[in-house]
């Protein structure tokens, strides 16, 4: 591995008052007190929030670049961070309906509609060579960390629970093989692409809906309490991805794409197909079994995460159809 894999990234260019506040206070020393930053009446849907969450967030993850590693546990950032969010989960927990009806739950992930409408429907049937260029770099955000967040879990889970949810993560991080690691793997993709396979390349380009999809991977995951919602989103994800990622595969037979491209799709087909019943039964049932209090957690990371994919989709469809990049920044793809 280079150095190049493993550099902090750049701090990104704010996006309102919240998060330009954000960035300043980590280009100082931290410990060093002072007044924090109000969150306001912040969006907690939006841009500047949803960016400040991210730049919080990342110094758990690879750091930045000018920015002291003493600041991931600064207590004052850690109280910024917790008041930001605040409102992020109240938004969840209005915009869900909750419940402890896991089987119910469970049994509408495993429902594939008849006639599919999400992003992967669209780029099968309609997608131009640029609106999947586009959505490669949405995701990019979101697979450079793939499964990282998921192995917080780890040493707070049980039994089979733990066991199954190791397993699981075995095969996410290349069953032992650095070059089938799956973020390894959509590097790879965002090169056959002809896209700059960089760590947060194209952080500045990429709105808060898919934002808000990454902070509540990293939210769920940094906090205890909130092992059960982080399973449940977990487990969605592997249920679910499967029939997206073959409609992927077509959409990019139409192309002739390079077989990086491909090959990440097809691996999220065949190994997350057998993912889904491991999460189902020995992740999510023995934890339910052992700890039945978290059920309601559980649902709330299910329904979260069909939240805030449906409406990334929607802010991607609703782009494409009005004729506009999904994007904040155009992103020229070669062809």
């Amino acid at each position: 591995m280079s150095r190049d894999d493993i550099a902090p990234i750049p701090l990104p260019q704010p996006r309102g008052e919240l998060s330009a506040a954000v960035l300043e206070l980590l280009r100082t020393e931290p410990g060093r007190g002072g007044a924090l930053p109000a969150v306001g009446d912040a969006d907690p849907y939006g841009d500047d929030l949803q960016l400040a969450l991210h730049t919080c967030y990342e110094l758990h993850y690879h750091g930045m670049d000018s920015v002291d590693p003493e600041w991931e546990w600064d207590p004052d950032l850690l109280r910024l961070r917790a008041a930001m969010e605040q409102p992020f989960l109240a938004a969840l927990r209005r915009d869900v309906p909750g419940g402890a009806d896991i089987e119910d739950e469970l049994a509408q992930l495993l429902v594939e509609p008849a006639e599919p409408t999400g992003v992967s429907q669209y780029l099968r049937e309609n997608g131009e060579w640029w609106q999947l260029c586009e959505y490669f770099v949405q995701r990019s955000i979101y697979h450079h960390k793939e499964a990282d967040p998921y192995a917080w879990a780890i040493p707070r889970l049980r039994g089979q629970a733990k066991a199954s949810l190791v397993a699981v993560e075995f095969d996410e991080f290349g069953g032992g093989r650095g070059e089938r690691v799956h973020a390894q793997l959509y590097a790879d993709l965002l090169a056959g692409a002809r896209l700059d396979p960089g760590y947060l390349h194209y952080l500045d380009a990429v709105p808060a809906p898919m934002l808000a999809i990454v902070n509540m991977m990293s939210l769920f995951g940094l906090h205890r309490v909130r092992r059960g919602a982080l399973v449940g989103h977990f487990a969605t994800v592997e249920i679910t991805s499967p029939p997206g990622a073959r409609r992927m595969v077509e959409a990019l037979e139409r192309f002739d794409a390079d077989p990086a491209c491909l090959l990440f799709y097809t691996e999220h087909v065949e190994a997350d197909a057998v993912h889904e019943q491991v999460m189902r039964r020995d992740v999510i049932g023995n934890l339910l079994a052992r700890e039945p209090e978290l059920t309601e957690s559980v649902v709330f990371g299910i329904q979260v995460t069909d939240l805030l994919e449906d409406r990334f989709a929607q802010h991607v469809l609703d782009s494409w159809r009005a004729g506009r990049s999904s994007l904040r920044e155009e992103i020229a793809a070669a062809v």
